[in-house]
């Protein structure tokens, strides 16, 4: 129904960068256990879980970089700024998923208006607005969204992105479509994203319609912890409404209701995941906690406590760059935009981009609207090149070091598990999904089965597999039509696993396992 408020994503009142680098994926193996396959209801939709007793076919690349790479490769040292108070704070990518009018856009437009990014004037233009167009309660969304048609819909359709700040943090929102017709451009969010703050409706029956079967709250959460992002808070929204008034009752319930979805797609809840009651349109339970006077049994902390409290494991600064585009400008040059997933980007570094082996010097380094001269890994930035025109740039291509740089491939060994094929078909040699790895997006094609894994055993099956249907976990060999730069998962998990979609679904996740030696001709 065109009423619905989607949960609208759009650029915040000060442009901010983009996305977020993902942690790893939960080291507990909770996908495979000693009972039979799970039914397609019950799958993990975790790769890192698919496990690794699998020898790959193709042996991890290993480039040697050549006299002339390792000349160019050392850039002048710059001098370190002087380090401002808020450069000592950590940095956060947050990405806001749920179903459809759970209140994503609401909620992130309130934490920027919360936090000072908005001021009382531009609240009161959207307040306004929002009435004129009989839509009183958006005027909050209006903050994130992108554009009209978004505002005129009530439909987010691009990953919004924003910015605000805590005592110990700087985040940067990524707020995803919930519609599932814009499922790819969640992907894109949910792929940029260290944690995941899923929105739920506690308003009586929207609950229940984004988590029954076919629901996006189902697929939001798979995705999220398929591309690693591996802790969730789950805000139970709307509970200032008339049909919950703050229940308890209401909120133990939606709690009990997810909890066990929650584990079937691999979060360890206790450590992991944490709810907490929240009304987006009013604030409450926000920055500051919970008026006894209004919810006398909420003892927990507030959203801005939260996020703040959330710990996930450390990047390596020193690590060789990478950074995928996820897009691309001209102003006054070239600038690429992405979030560095390893290393740093430093002012008049020598850089590749990636796979077509392109040399560029970076003249300007921006992050969240300031030139620095320095970026260090989960950074979301827009990095300035000389030595490359926009048009030879696309999506998916990566910034990389030079003296140990990414490769390009066509074709390379992965481990999938299948968890929902369209109309009960089976997966065999000649499948073709598109590939969502990065910021990537490429058709593929399922070239040869190379073995299935026993989900008892976990270890690979001696017959020879020729098809494979719901629920198994094969290894086989992905082919697609231009070079991508991908990583074996172990290397860079970021850059190592991947989603499978057919016809608008998710039809299998996985990780790349091999890599052939000889991946782009031009090494």
């Amino acid at each position: 129904m065109e009423e619905v408020r989607e949960e609208n994503a759009a650029h915040q009142p000060t442009p901010i960068v983009e996305g977020a680098e993902p942690s790893d994926w939960s080291q507990e193996d909770e996908m495979m256990t000693d009972d039979p396959p799970p039914s397609t209801e019950t799958l993990t939709s975790d790769p890192e879980d698919i496990k690794d007793e699998v020898t790959p076919s193709f042996q991890s690349m290993q480039l040697e970089p050549t006299g002339k790479e390792k000349e160019i490769a050392a850039p002048e040292k710059v001098e370190e700024l002087d380090e401002k108070e808020e450069d000592k704070k950590r940095h956060l990518n947050v990405v806001f998923i749920g179903h459809v009018d759970a209140g994503k856009s609401t909620t992130g437009g309130q934490i920027l208006f919360l936090s000072g990014q908005v001021d009382d004037r531009t609240i009161q233009k959207y307040e306004k607005e929002a009435k004129d167009k009989s839509r009183e309660s958006w005027y909050m969304a209006y903050i994130m969204d992108t554009n009209e048609e978004e505002r005129i819909k009530g439909k987010t359709v691009e990953v919004g992105r924003a910015h605000f700040e805590t005592e110990t943090t700087r985040f940067t929102i990524l707020d995803a479509p919930g519609h599932k017709s814009y499922v790819p451009n969640m992907i894109s969010g949910a792929s940029q994203a260290d944690i995941g703050v899923l929105v739920i409706s506690a308003r009586k029956g929207e609950f229940e319609t984004g988590y029954e079967r076919g629901g996006q709250t189902r697929e939001h959460v798979q995705l999220a912890k398929t591309l690693g992002v591996s802790k969730l808070l789950v805000v139970v929204n709307k509970m200032d409404d008339p049909t919950v008034m703050w229940s308890k009752q209401r909120f133990d319930e939606i709690e009990s209701k997810m909890t066990p979805f929650l584990k079937i797609s691999s979060y360890n809840v206790k450590k992991d995941v944490q709810f907490l009651p929240i009304s987006g349109l009013f604030g409450s339970n926000m920055k500051t906690r919970m008026d006894k006077s209004v919810c006398d049994w909420w003892n927990g902390p507030c959203l801005f406590e939260a996020l703040d409290a959330i710990e996930v494991p450390p990047r390596d600064p020193n690590g060789p760059l990478r950074m995928p585009i996820i897009d691309k400008f001209k102003d006054m040059g070239t600038v690429v935009m992405g979030k560095i997933e390893s290393g740093t980007i430093c002012e008049g570094d020598s850089l590749f981009v990636m796979p077509n082996k392109v040399s560029v010097k970076v003249l300007g380094i921006y992050a969240d609207e300031n030139k620095v001269r320095r970026a260090a890994p989960g950074e979301n930035v827009r990095v300035k090149l000389s030595g490359v025109e926009e048009e030879d740039i696309l999506a998916g291509f990566v910034l990389s070091s030079v003296v140990k740089p990414i490769a390009g491939f066509s074709e390379f060994d992965a481990q999938l598990q299948i968890l929902e094929l369209l109309d009960n078909a089976i997966f065999t040699a000649g499948y073709k999904a598109i590939l969502h790895i990065h910021a990537v997006v490429e058709e593929c094609e399922i070239v040869e089965l190379l073995q299935e894994i026993d989900p008892k055993t976990r270890k690979p099956k001696r017959k020879k597999v020729l098809f494979v249907k719901n629920g198994a976990v094969v290894v086989c060999r992905i082919q697609v039509n231009n070079l991508i730069c991908v990583e074996n998962f172990t290397d860079f998990p970021q850059l190592g696993r991947f989603t499978l979609r057919s016809e608008g679904k998710t039809v299998a996740v996985g990780k790349v396992t091999g890599l052939p030696p000889n991946g782009n001709p031009d090494f």
